[in-house]
């Protein structure tokens, strides 16, 4: 009997070729990882902004749902401004610059989102803000008084990647003919992932 050609005598060790298989294989798998990883992490952080935006629009709907008319006593045969209106439009944007979330977090301080408490507008008006470090600087603005064809829109911009050029997130609401308000069904989205 003689020895087989692709029998190994004796030694249970792997060979050259299949040691580099198995390292292209897990080199394969590990840019794979990575790149859902990431995908994923950038997901993550921009949820903040879906989340964050969504509320302004909800907060500003209330807004225009609640009585906003002087307190005083009408006398008889006069008549009240407009009872129902959007917050007028935020005096500055939290953070103020976007260098403050170019590839970090900000944690914004809660009086940067009362500045315009004395004016009952912007964020204070809304009842919005956010407690916990921010990846994305947020605005909010409105056009007229609560007439058919006044906007509302909310916004956030970020810069994930710290290159400089701004990812933006806006949810808009109108009044109708109607005196209602409706939101739009999507968001507006520019540049998710940057």
């Amino acid at each position: 009997m003689g020895t087989g050609r692709g029998r190994r005598s004796g030694s249970a060790g792997f060979t050259l070729i299949e040691l580099m298989v198995v390292v292209a294989i897990v080199g394969i798998l590990a840019v794979l990882a990575t790149y859902g990883v990431s995908k994923y992490i950038a997901n993550a952080k921009t949820a903040e902004a879906a989340n964050s935006i969504g509320m302004m629009a909800q907060d500003a709907v209330t807004a225009w749902d609640r009585e906003s008319m002087a307190g005083s006593v009408l006398a008889q045969k006069t008549s009240s401004a407009l009872a129902q209106q959007f917050c007028a439009s935020a005096s500055t944007s939290v953070p103020a610059s976007a260098t403050s979330i170019a590839a970090k977090k900000y944690q914004s301080k809660p009086s940067e989102w009362t500045v315009d408490e004395a004016g009952n507008s912007g964020f204070a008006c809304l009842s919005f803000q956010i407690d916990a470090p921010q990846y994305f600087m947020y605005s909010y603005f409105s056009t007229g008084t609560g007439n058919p064809g006044d906007t509302f829109t909310a916004q956030a911009q970020g810069d994930l990647n710290g290159d400089g050029i701004l990812s933006l997130y806006q949810l808009t609401g109108s009044v109708t003919t109607a005196r209602s308000v409706n939101v739009a069904p999507n968001m507006f989205i520019v540049r998710p992932n940057d």
